[in-house]
């Protein structure tokens, strides 16, 4: 039986997966009749559509719709001649030329075609001129573009790709000095697509804030090539954000094919008033992505391989990885997942030992009624007055499933420990928050980098990193930081990468972050004993100060409408206007709604973290706010993409050098003989390259 939509308050998860299992009723609306009699299918799905549908949609609910297989556009099937088919897959030349092979080898009864996101004419014209040339045509029932090309991970929680070495959207690949305006241009359609998407599931249409990219600062001084390198990501990603300004206001002029009218299936989550969306880039903050974190949620992604809320155990064993699935619905996740580690270790223990009573329990009532055995002659003695036990035996499922729980929870915290105990993460998480409040911290980190028994050497890395960014540090202290790291084999790109960003960013970042730091308390003597699950002696049991991230602060700002340097001169675009206007306030002269925001959906560019989501969590209070990304990161995938940036960086001023050398050589050709033009070549070239290395380093 499908399920249909339930009563409570839409999320953006929740509109997403009404779209879904509307597209797995042949796009028909799920009416009560309908959802009694699903009607048999098969679904064929892309690898960007199996993205989409894994944390969003289980196998069982899948039964429910009437899937009875389902399986990857680019895997071997059997024919199926008798069986409708329902495609979900991204419009690219790859998959498409998939379906025009199954079109033309009669692989299913009917084709139900659902486009991720608009197919583009050449491809539909492909499709059409296969279907005809096939005589199969008849067989295509639907095309539908669906614009659901986003990844809900949470009801309040978005990523327009997983995480990938190869991810387009990672701030390494969209900072490096290769992308030329071609491929730029794409990452720009891209995500333009995915938040016009995320607007189209939510039925708003949203005013539109991002920072204001100033062409004069990226030409401006003895660097500017670096300046330019870093900045030109945000400089076109700002200046082209006005095509998802157009795009909406396109689709709402367009009276026939209006993406926003109230259907019912994508009515607005928002009522009285709209949401303002807010648009920021990774520059904003080098920080956050960089800091050990301490939160239930964070701490997975940060120490197991954590994707799409599926969770892999002993990945690195012999034997084969468990792989466990989170259900966004499961209470106890919903509860503690934003909570600090300790704090979830007890309630996981409170949890197990509530289960036991229940289980005794029932042990007990069955033994005081003679039904140990559990026979067909003991059951038949059960009557109107065993009701209590009737009661009991129909809340089992109930209680296995939370026992299945409890132990998935208590293997993957049990994981998680063994990490923080082996990488010492509670050690170097207390002194990043000291360092980040300016607070001194129990040992220098000159220290803690030379300790072969602290950490590993990204760990260390970081923290250098966090050390640098946040506090002033003289030459000498930088020099002898950097000369720890290589003397523990560290490779220090990302520190060299990061010299040069913070001397040339307009933001201090040393300056963003303030409040009260960590504290050490002995509030949780359960774990401590020998009879817990958890064994947390040598791990501390840290308190997370309650302070806003730098991105919740400019949140702050512009739900608050609050005056704020941070904010002031942010663009701002209105789609419901017919002509495409920009409001822009010179610096200390913002303009002012006449009432804050009480929605906002929150999007960074360049890859987010688990820590700004949760950070924003704690914040919004009676707020509704949706946080999204590019893609999640945790602190050594963003250090490694640091690293890249550098070594493609250094790459660029080679060629840059070697470039200009080529024509200094050309022009000293033609007025020196040919042993002076060898001896100036070299000379140049030694020089050139010796001013590269003093630029970068």
């Amino acid at each position: 039986m499908m399920s249909l939509p339930t009563m409570q308050a839409p999320t953006l998860r929740s509109q997403q997966l009404g779209v879904l299992k509307q597209i797995l009723n042949f796009n028909r609306p799920l009416t009560e009749s309908v959802a009694h009699e699903p009607y048999w299918k098969v679904l064929i799905y892309d690898k960007a559509g199996m993205d989409i549908l894994s944390p969003l949609i289980s196998v069982k609910e899948l039964r429910e719709c009437g899937v009875t297989l389902h399986l990857l556009l680019s895997s071997q099937r059997q024919s199926l001649p008798e069986v409708p088919c329902i495609y979900f897959i991204m419009p690219i030349r790859e998959s498409v030329d998939l379906l025009c092979k199954d079109l033309a080898g009669g692989m299913y009864e009917s084709y139900y075609l659902n486009f991720i996101s608009p197919l583009s004419r050449p491809l539909l014209e492909d499709v059409a001129t296969v279907a005809v040339e096939t005589n199969s045509v008849s067989q295509i029932q639907k095309v539908f573009d669906q614009y659901l090309s986003f990844i809900s991970l949470e009801d309040d929680l978005f990523v327009l790709k997983k995480y990938t070495d190869e991810n387009p959207f990672s701030f390494y690949a969209m900072n490096r000095p290769q992308v030329d305006s071609g491929a730029m241009e794409e990452i720009v359609n891209a995500i333009v697509d995915g938040l016009f998407s995320v607007c189209v599931t939510l039925g708003a249409v949203p005013y539109i804030r991002c920072p204001r990219g100033n062409a004069a600062e990226l030409v401006a001084g003895v660097y500017c090539l670096f300046v330019y390198l870093f900045k030109f990501f945000s400089f076109q990603i700002i200046d082209n954000l006005q095509k998802l300004n157009t795009k909406i206001r396109d689709s709402l002029l367009d009276g026939r094919n209006s993406l926003f009218t109230d259907d019912g299936l994508r009515s607005s989550l928002y009522s009285f008033q709209r949401p303002v969306l807010i648009i920021c880039d990774r520059s904003l903050d080098l920080t956050t992505p960089l800091h050990h974190t301490w939160t239930y949620q964070a701490l997975i992604n940060e120490v197991l391989p954590f994707q799409l809320n599926r969770v892999k155990l002993d990945a690195n064993s012999a034997s084969k990885a468990k792989e466990l699935d989170i259900n966004v619905n499961d209470k106890f996740w919903i509860a503690q997942k934003g909570n600090p580690f300790p704090t979830v270790a007890e309630a996981i223990q409170e949890e197990l030992e509530s289960y036991r009573a229940k289980e005794e329990d029932i042990r007990k009532l069955k033994h005081s009624m003679g039904l140990d055995g559990e026979t067909d002659e003991t059951i038949s003695l059960l009557t109107d007055n065993t009701a209590e036990l009737t009661s009991t035996v129909n809340s089992l499922p109930e209680l296995l499933e939370h026992k299945r729980l409890i132990d998935m929870h208590t293997n993957i915290a049990t994981a998680v420990l063994e990490q923080i105990k082996c990488r010492k993460l509670d050690v170097f998480f207390e002194a990043e928050e000291k360092i980040m409040n300016k607070q001194a911290t129990e040992r220098p980190v000159i220290d803690m980098i030379k300790d072969a028994e602290c950490g590993s050497v990204e760990d260390k890395m970081r923290i250098a990193l966090i050390k640098y960014l946040c506090t002033d540090m003289s030459e000498n202290e930088v020099a002898q930081l950097m000369q720890a790291l290589e003397s523990i084999d560290c490779d220090v790109s990302a520190f060299k990468y990061l010299k040069r960003v913070k001397q040339f960013s307009s933001n201090a970042t040393s300056d963003q972050y303030s409040g009260g730091g960590t504290k050490t308390v002995n509030m949780f003597s359960k774990l401590l004993s020998q009879s817990s699950q958890f064994i947390m002696e040598g791990v501390k049991n840290l308190v997370i100060p309650k302070r806003n991230l730098p991105l919740t602060g400019i949140v702050d700002a512009i739900m608050e409408m609050k005056n704020n340097p941070e904010v002031d001169g942010y663009l701002q675009f209105d789609p419901k206007l017919y002509k495409t206007t920009v409001a822009y306030a010179p610096h200390g002269q913002q303009q002012k709604s006449k009432t804050s925001f009480n929605d906002t959906i929150v999007f960074m560019i360049g890859g987010g973290t688990y820590a700004e989501y949760q950070n924003l969590v704690e914040y919004r209070k009676s707020r509704r706010i949706i946080y999204g990304c590019t893609e999640l990161v945790n602190g050594c995938q963003f250090l490694s993409q640091l690293d890249y940036s550098f070594h493609h960086f250094v790459t660029t001023i080679t060629t840059t050098t070697t470039t200009t050398t080529t024509t200094t050589t050309t022009t000293t050709t033609t007025t020196t003989t040919t042993t002076t033009t060898t001896t100036t070549t070299t000379t140049t070239t030694t020089t050139a390259a010796a001013a590269a290395d003093t630029n970068i380093l």
